[in-house]
């Protein structure tokens, strides 16, 4: 007869791999993908190599789940932002204003996120999650266009707001800079982009989501 785990153990891996994968964010958050080896993580977590390898075929497959863990977090924190209340560019102000923010107080899980050279697997992640991203933004240009509050243009070029967030903060994370006002200049920036009047006076308000 072919065994069959109790939800007991399947409840003690699952616990076991997020333990792993929180050991992982932590080296990564130290010193990029490039200081999370295989060893390291174990090591950090106390168990053998062998028993991270039965939950991850490689480093690669690691990284991955890692980036994935740690950016569907930064989504989730934007969709939050966006879905709050206010009108169309109140709400993008906001989420931009947040996500700089973030990105600036974890500068080098941030920099590992966006920017540093890392395998093709989690190249596949940063991909998919750009789109999702993008998928936030059109949706609340959609909404402010439908609603008059934002002038007639092509959402779909959401993505590019995604990328003008990203290449703005890359110098910075790289080598952060003590400008407490970068992120109200960027999102100031993307709101003159997508055409709300008076975009440089109204980035400025506060927001209360915690850091990453």
């Amino acid at each position: 007869m072919a065994y069959r785990e109790t939800a007991q153990v399947k409840a003690r891996k699952a616990a076991q791999r997020e333990a792993l994968l929180r050991t992982a964010e932590t080296l990564v958050r130290d010193g990029g993908f490039a200081a999370m080896t295989m060893q390291t993580v174990a090591d950090r977590a106390g168990v053998g190599v062998g028993t991270l390898y039965r939950y991850f075929d490689n480093k690669a497959t690691l990284a991955a789940a890692v980036f994935a863990v740690a950016t569907q977090r930064e989504v989730d924190a934007v969709d939050r932002a966006l879905a709050g209340g206010g009108d169309a560019s109140a709400r993008l102000e906001r989420a931009l204003r947040l996500f700089a923010r973030r990105a600036l107080a974890a500068p080098r899980l941030a920099w590992a996120l966006i920017a540093e050279p890392v395998e093709p697997e989690v190249d596949a992640e940063r991909l998919r999650y750009r789109a999702a991203y993008a998928a936030l933004y059109q949706r609340v240009l959609d909404q402010g266009v439908a609603a008059g509050e934002l002038p007639p243009q092509s959402t779909a070029l959401a993505a590019a707001l995604v990328g003008a967030i990203a290449e703005a903060l890359v110098g910075p994370l790289a080598a952060p800079l003590n400008d407490a006002g970068l992120a109200d200049h960027l999102a100031a920036f993307c709101l003159r982009a997508v055409g709300v009047a008076g975009a440089a006076s109204v980035a400025g308000s506060g927001d209360t989501e915690s850091a990453p």
